[in-house]
């Protein structure tokens, strides 16, 4: 018998999204987590299961301005991966939502990576 919660059906379509989509050396994903409190946000090259950056409003200079899990915060959120990622030469990117819809909080955070300077 299938659960039948929000949690299963967002952990449903993830799984559903990354059957579609992986990151490798050239294009790493770009993946998305969020909670009613916190965003957290990482690059990973799946073929080699390494995190290249990752960033979370749980970071002391985030956390200090006041970043949250709303779209203020992830604008900030974007914006610091987008620059921690050209530092590290990842320009291009496979966007994954993880099963989140993409509005509100995830689409400020993809547009706010967008104008960094990240591609996807």
């Amino acid at each position: 018998m299938a659960e039948k919660s929000k949690k299963a059906a967002r952990r449903r379509r993830h799984m559903s999204i990354r059957n579609r989509i992986a990151g490798g050396s050239e294009r790493p994903r770009l993946c998305v987590w969020a909670s009613s409190r916190h965003l957290r946000v990482q690059i990973v090259d799946d073929e080699v299961s390494r995190t290249l950056v990752a960033v979370s409003t749980d970071e002391k200079e985030l956390r200090e301005a006041g970043c949250r899990a709303n779209v203020k915060g992830a604008e900030a959120v974007g914006k610091l991966m987008a620059e921690r990622a050209l530092a590290k030469d990842i320009k291009k990117v496979v966007f994954d939502r993880g099963g989140f819809r993409y509005h509100g909080v995830v689409k400020a955070l993809a547009e706010a990576a967008r104008e960094g300077g990240l591609s996807f």
